[in-house]
């Protein structure tokens, strides 16, 4: 797939077929959201894999989107480790980065996937489900699979409207 074809047809899948997502295409997923920039290539970001039927319906519980999360085949939790952070906007910035990728890997792959964000609200029982110390904070869970459907169109503001000036 062609870089900027796959960025202008990226679309947030939300629903997904029962067939399963391999390690393997986690573990590319992941790869490529260890391409991103960082400042200082620090790295920042840390990953749990979650393809277990029952960690997932407890996941699913920390969200309102619970259905997406219970129809996913397998989810990747994204984390910030803050030891390895040294400027929290840079940082922050190159997790958006990371995500980016991340969602653009899956769609290169044929899956389907969504990167939510409102279950920051539960952070801490995420960061409990996963074992993990409170180093680690929560940034985001994407949720994969096989899609569904195709999403439908996401509209944009044309670059007219959005582009201040050339100078």
């Amino acid at each position: 797939m062609d870089l900027l074809e796959g960025i202008y047809t990226r679309r947030s899948i939300r629903n997904y077929t029962n067939e399963p997502v391999m390690p393997e295409e986690l573990r590319k997923i992941i790869e490529a959201g260890t391409m991103a920039p960082s400042g200082l290539n620090n790295q920042p970001w840390r990953f749990v894999t979650v393809r277990d039927r029952e960690k997932l319906g407890r996941l699913a519980k920390l969200t309102k989107y619970s259905h997406v999360i219970a129809k996913a085949a397998a989810c990747i939790v994204v984390f910030i480790d803050k030891n390895a952070m040294y400027n929290e906007v840079k940082d922050h910035q190159s997790m958006g980065a990371c995500h980016q990728n991340m969602l653009l890997a899956a769609h290169a792959l044929g899956l389907g996937a969504v990167w939510l964000g409102e279950i920051l609200k539960s952070a801490k029982e995420v960061r409990e489900l996963c074992g993990l110390p409170e180093s680690l904070e929560l940034m985001a869970v994407i949720a994969l699979g096989h899609p569904a459907g195709s999403g439908g169109r996401a509209d944009r503001k044309p670059v007219e409207e959005v582009l201040l000036k050339e100078i």
